[in-house]
């Protein structure tokens, strides 16, 4: 029954962090991050938040990250108001490399198909 309960905060958490991204945070370092999934604790104490971007430049991927950390409060202070849970989860923002991956595996099978 627990892991229904995290399993549905974690979409309500997804849902809400891709709107609050959307209207509240005018950080111009965050436009165009795409939230791929949501990780909460059992306790719902803590939740990782994965995001994904189009950009491969280190640098870009670094100031999203910093602005990602930066308007971290806002955004946990906007799921307190939105969800209703006792405690709203501290919150941390991971990229996530599976679509990088999955493009690079795409690419390799693309090669090994043109040298055929």
């Amino acid at each position: 029954m627990a892991q229904y309960r995290v399993g549905r905060l974690q979409q309500e958490i997804q849902k809400e962090v891709d709107d609050i991204l959307l209207k509240r945070v005018r950080d111009p370092r965050v436009k165009g991050v795409t939230i791929t999934g949501v990780e909460a604790t059992g306790d719902l104490q803590q939740a990782t938040i994965y995001y994904s971007i189009l950009s491969d430049d280190k640098k870009e991927q670094e100031n999203v990250q910093r602005g990602l950390d930066k308007a971290t409060g806002l955004i946990r202070g906007e799921l307190g108001h939105r969800l209703s849970i006792y405690v709203t989860p501290e919150i941390h923002f991971e990229r996530d490399q599976s679509i990088q991956y999955g493009s690079k595996i795409d690419q390799m099978i693309n090669d090994l198909n043109k040298k055929e």
